[in-house]
């Protein structure tokens, strides 16, 4: 298998994909910790923070600068709600080793800047640079004012709001405006200081890295041999540990000027089972994950009623979430339509052939896994937080085993828990 994870020293675990698959390595250091109310828009304005500018690289120009000397090497960061965990996410990609015209120790100069970004932030004063501190403050401000502008988004959003309310996975990724004008630089870096030493720390390195020693480069950097040993804080989440009780549908509607009505509905899978995720993965792209599906066809193609219908598994909460966007007035006839599918899906109601349709799309999709960079490593980094690894092979086998017996049994524990209309 071309996939290693190893422990350096108990703060860090670093994590190696050899793949001849592109020219380009990436590399990423993910920060986790437990979603709290408190912590959201201090970790969302921290990653924003973090990449200004380095004790040895003191502004984002410089930063710039360099990258482009690593032959255009380029960055990004960005913050990501992964079950009821907050993920700071921090990517550095540059040219292959084997590619460049000339032998440098391009690996190692790429790691040691990541980690100096991540673990080695600029100060003055003792604290985060003021000047840093506001402007990203502006940058999120307008983020989060932003949201409602994506009607689609911000309706998905707020059915999950709603679904997990005063729950962690209920919370906006990028934070609160009323909490975000209280930060203050003080405050920020000492969360940063606290939150390094405490938090889930992975570190990613992906392309043709086999004979880079990476394990030695990472484990002499300053950086690393500063952080403390720790038992981690974060919360494992997977298809086994969601715990749902059967609760009577809540309705939310809200008002906003729109041309289309956006319907959401969250459900609940009562299955605890081990593997279940992949019975639930084939429930799901039978009912509404493509142009073959029964919300598709039904909802869309023969009683135009929407304009787009779809349905996606979230695995880490265990969840089911219907999205379409419909005539307002087509509103209660909509809703008919998708629970008669999923009464269908309840009494058996598809065939052999939208089972087989249904596994090629998932097949489809995790075959294509390792064609991108990014998403091999979100995938792996997903195993780690669910403390469920499997391999993508095993994943592709698991799915091919997945019977309509299992199919039903399972719908039978998919309930309605959240109803959110959006409506002018």
């Amino acid at each position: 298998m071309n996939y290693q994870e190893e422990q350096i020293k108990n703060s860090l675990t670093l994590h190696q994909i050899n793949t001849n698959n592109y020219k380009t390595n990436l590399y990423a250091v993910f920060l986790a910790t437990p979603l709290k109310r408190e912590n959201v828009t201090l970790d969302a304005l921290l990653t924003a923070v973090l990449r200004r500018g380095t004790k040895n690289l003191p502004t984002q120009e410089q930063i710039s600068e360099k990258l482009e000397m690593m032959y255009g090497a380029s960055f990004d960061c960005g913050v990501e709600k992964t079950g009821d965990n907050h993920i700071m996410k921090f990517y550095l990609e540059t040219l292959g080793e084997e590619f460049l015209p000339k032998p440098e120790k391009l690996v190692e100069e790429s790691i040691n800047i990541l980690l100096d970004i991540v673990l080695n932030p600029y100060t003055e004063n003792g604290c985060f640079k003021q000047e840093y501190v506001e402007s990203e403050k502006q940058n999120l401000k307008q983020i989060i004012e932003a949201k409602i502008d994506n009607k689609n988004k911000y309706s998905y959003d707020r059915c999950i709001e709603e679904m997990f309310k005063n729950k962690p996975y209920g919370l906006y990724k990028y934070g609160y405006i009323e909490d975000l004008e209280k930060i203050t630089p003080e405050e920020l870096y000492e969360y940063y200081k606290n939150l390094i030493q405490k938090c889930k720390i992975d570190l990613f390195c992906s392309g043709i890295i086999e004979n880079s020693n990476i394990k030695e480069i990472v484990s002499k950097n300053e950086n690393v041999q500063k952080l403390q040993e720790r038992n981690p804080e974060y919360i494992i989440n997977n298809e086994t540990t969601e715990i749902k009780e059967k609760v009577e549908p809540k309705v939310v509607e809200e008002s906003m000027q729109v041309t289309q009505g956006k319907l959401v509905l969250g459900l609940d899978i009562n299955n605890t089972q081990e593997n279940s995720r992949f019975i639930a993965s084939v429930y799901n792209a039978i009912l509404g994950g493509g142009a073959n599906s029964k919300l598709f066809q039904n909802v869309r193609e023969k009683q135009s009623l929407a304009y787009t219908a779809n349905s996606g598994y979230i695995r880490v909460k265990n969840s089911i979430f219907i999205r379409c966007g419909i005539e307002i007035q087509n509103y209660q006839k909509t809703l008919d339509t998708i629970k008669e599918q999923l009464k269908d899906m309840e009494n058996g109601n598809f065939t052999e052939e939208d089972i087989k349709n249904s596994k090629e799309l998932i097949l489809a999709s995790v075959e294509g896994i390792t064609e991108e960079q990014d998403t091999e490593i979100t995938y792996y980094y997903g195993q780690e937080l669910a403390d469920r690894f499997i391999s993508i092979e095993e994943y592709i086998n698991k799915i091919k085993e997945v019977s309509k017996e299992q199919i039903v049994n399972l719908a039978k524990t998919v309930n309605i828990n959240t109803i959110y209309f959006l409506k002018d």
